[in-house]
């Protein structure tokens, strides 16, 4: 499959076995169950907000926010901000309006979290727990995020139940994918120390995972220096 720059990447078995093994920290392996509200944090993926409306169908939550503006990536494929194409999304799958609260201005995931506490406390609600709906890969770095930005909050993670390969045949570009998920991984290791998440534990052979496959190339994503 073709890497970021459109060349030719040979996955060995080995950094398929590495990136699964990533793959499956990311995941919180959340019981899913009801909670006061759902929060789908915007990407260029319009799968999470299909799976809000799935959640929200199965009676997880009677209200939700998408949250995001734009970013790089997603302006092209979004121009009206991540969180308005995600609420029309949502609409089109025939969500009532009153059940969709939007929050365009968020550019990370702190601003996810805080931004969207504001949206809720103007609409008169203060949940007890939010249901946060995301990619696969994002799981445990917007837990992490969430309890940094919001601690009296009860967070439980959500994502599409896709395994690593369907995904990367979704996007169509494997060493692409890899890379977010070691630029994330990445992220989940040093954004404590910056004040950004609270501390999350990495497994040895997690971390050694990580290694392995920054120091194979597998870097776009990565955050300079490491």
């Amino acid at each position: 499959m073709a890497d970021a720059e459109g060349q030719q990447r040979v996955i060995t078995a080995q950094e398929w076995r590495d990136a699964e093994l990533i793959w499956d920290y990311h995941q919180m392996h959340h019981e899913v169950r009801p909670c006061s509200v759902g929060i789908g944090l915007g990407s260029h993926d319009l799968g999470v907000a299909s799976h809000t409306v799935d959640l929200y169908r199965q009676g997880l939550f009677p209200v939700m926010v998408f949250t995001g503006g734009n970013s790089p990536t997603t302006k092209a494929r979004f121009p009206r901000g991540e969180a308005v194409h995600y609420r029309e999304h949502a609409l089109g799958l025939g969500v009532p309006e009153e059940a969709v609260l939007v929050e365009p201005r968020a550019a990370n995931t702190g601003q996810n979290a805080v931004f969207s506490r504001q949206v809720l406390a103007r609409a008169g609600i203060v949940p007890e727990s939010v249901l946060v709906v995301c990619k696969p890969y994002e799981e445990r770095r917007s837990y992490a995020t969430f309890k940094k930005m919001w601690p009296e909050v009860e967070v439980v993670c959500a994502s599409e139940p896709v395994g690593l390969a369907t995904y990367v045949e979704g996007i169509g570009n494997a060493k692409l994918v890899i890379d977010m998920l070691v630029g994330t991984l990445q992220r989940v290791m040093v954004y404590p120390e910056q004040g950004f998440t609270i501390p999350q534990d990495v497994p040895e052979d997690v971390a050694a995972a990580f290694k392995w496959l920054a120091d194979a190339g597998f870097d776009s994503r990565l955050l300079l220096p490491r």
